[in-house]
């Protein structure tokens, strides 16, 4: 596996995730902190809106959202793209879960979790859930290239 090249390291299970305010494909703002008040957060980071793998991950998250979203956990796709991209993106593939976009200041939250790729801009498929005290209780993180196997994902909140 090639390790991103990122300016800090991921978040180990029991830190603190780093908190942050992004905007989702409609223009809402969503805070972890507040997001997790109530819920487990599944946060997928991904490298690019309309890319074949990204597509693929984010349809099976999708063809089972009631898996990733529900009383227990909610997921949050995150990427570089601009929110407009990410809009078009959405509704072309109906996704019903936020996608919120790490556009402006460029990769700042995809820095912060450490996937971050800094040769190509964009973030590796960095996966991280976040418990309601703002700790990571579970990560996985891809190089890039190499697809999440989502099987792992299903795991990962099966048991929240």
């Amino acid at each position: 596996m090639s390790l991103p090249l990122a300016t800090n390291p991921a978040p180990a299970v029991g830190d603190l995730a780093p908190d942050f305010t992004l905007t989702d494909q409609t223009g809402a703002h969503v805070t972890l902190s507040e997001a997790v008040r109530d819920r487990h957060a599944l946060l997928v980071f991904f490298p690019f809106a309309f890319s074949s793998i990204c597509t693929g991950e984010l349809l099976e998250i999708q063809l089972n959202v009631d898996e990733f979203v529900n009383e227990r956990v909610n997921v949050y796709a995150i990427s570089c793209d601009p929110r407009h991209a990410q809009a078009a993106w959405a509704a072309h593939e109906g996704y019903r879960f936020p996608l919120l976009s790490d556009f402006w200041p460029h990769g700042e939250v995809a820095r912060a979790y450490g996937v971050f790729d800094e040769a190509s801009g964009m973030a590796v498929r960095g996966t991280f859930v976040v418990d309601p005290q703002l700790r990571i209780v579970w990560s996985l993180v891809n190089g890039p290239g190499e697809q999440r196997d989502i099987g792992v994902l299903h795991a990962a909140v099966k048991h929240l």
